[in-house]
């Protein structure tokens, strides 16, 4: 078959439009972040080196031109906020009180649907368990991990490979874990899963299918994934303990397990929480995973799954917009919870 460069070349157009456009931009950043900011340098030492060889009071700077070049600064970034987020937000709120045409009023009915119908009270439900589960859980491992791997002999090794999963993608470890939950009803089993309870004597089972064990079993694959994240942080706050801390608790005579909950812990406790709510904040918005491995059938869907069904498969607007901000309003207060958090961190 004959490449028709005739016929391809709307798409080559395009594609040089894009490298243009992206040159425009690259460009237009690397003028605004490196070399604006080295002429006012520039400019500022020359003054300062004319006033000090004609011994003339040094030039001070006016705090209305200092306000005005910052906000120069600030304007791209304050602009695509505003596109990317602060206007998207308004618009999904207004569509939330609007029916699925986005025409007419409603009021609160979506928000009323969300809590009184039942297949949605279960996908909240489902969202409630991975909001618990995960971050507890993956927190704990990766404590586990950063602990056990801590000063062994093989620690990079070990920390490589426990991180490693993070650098897979959501969709590429649901398919890998759709192959270790795979069934086949006779002969040997293609499944991790069903072949070890098969060589224990077992049934296998269709394990994605059986609910609510699916909903567990999909879990499994965001612990694995967040484990390695856990367990960087957790081990460099662990380094972080001061040594002679831990020489004076080990003079005194501690136990292992006394250093770890009244040495190791409280030390930590501000790489725990950040850990728990950065996966807090992710586990809210997994989508990936349920996507991929169930498609949120046999009551596997969560939040962000069946906003993308309400919204794009049923074109039902102000039910999807309703439970995208209702998924906002539970992510503002574990925001706001780590904001105060920071801000007594630099206080103390």
């Amino acid at each position: 078959m004959e490449f028709d460069f005739a016929a391809e070349q709307p798409k080559f157009l395009m594609l040089m439009y894009g490298l243009i456009a992206f040159v425009a931009v690259v460009g237009g950043l690397l003028l605004l972040l490196d070399v604006v900011p080295s002429w006012f340098a520039r400019r500022r030492e020359a003054q300062l080196v004319a006033a000090s060889m004609a011994g003339v009071p040094l030039p001070r700077r006016r705090k209305q031109r200092e306000g005005a070049f910052a906000f120069f600064f600030l304007l791209p970034t304050l602009l695509l906020l505003a596109i990317g987020l602060v206007v998207p937000a308004i618009r999904t709120t207004l569509l939330s009180f609007m029916d699925s045409s986005s025409t007419n009023w409603v009021g609160l009915q979506n928000y009323a649907w969300m809590f009184s119908e039942e297949s949605i009270v279960r996908v909240l439900t489902n969202t409630l368990i991975w909001v618990i589960l995960v971050p507890l859980v993956a927190t704990g491992f990766g404590l586990i991990y950063a602990v056990l791997v801590d000063k062994a002999r093989f620690e990079a090794v070990a920390k490589s490979l426990i991180f490693l999963p993070m650098a897979i993608s959501f969709v590429g470890a649901s398919i890998i874990w759709r192959f270790v939950y795979a069934y086949r009803g006779e002969g040997d089993q293609i499944g991790l899963l069903n072949q070890i309870v098969v060589s224990l004597g077992g049934e296998p089972k269709q394990w994605l299918l059986e609910s609510p064990l699916n909903t567990f079993l999909l879990i499994v694959i965001m612990v694995w994934i967040q484990a390695g994240f856990a367990m960087v942080v957790l081990s460099a706050a662990i380094k972080a303990i001061p040594a002679d801390i831990v020489e004076a608790a080990r003079l005194d005579g501690v136990s292992p397990w006394q250093m770890f909950w009244q040495i190791t812990m409280p030390s930590i406790r501000p790489a725990l929480v950040v850990v728990v709510v950065t996966l807090s904040i992710a586990t809210l918005k997994v989508f990936d995973i349920v996507r991929t491995a169930t498609n949120g059938n046999y009551d596997t869907n969560v939040i962000a799954t069946e906003m993308y069904n309400q919204a794009f498969r049923y074109q039902e607007n102000g039910q999807g917009s309703a439970l995208a901000v209702f998924l906002f309003v539970l992510v503002i207060p574990i925001v706001i919870y780590q904001i105060r958090n920071l801000r007594k961190q630099r206080e103390g």
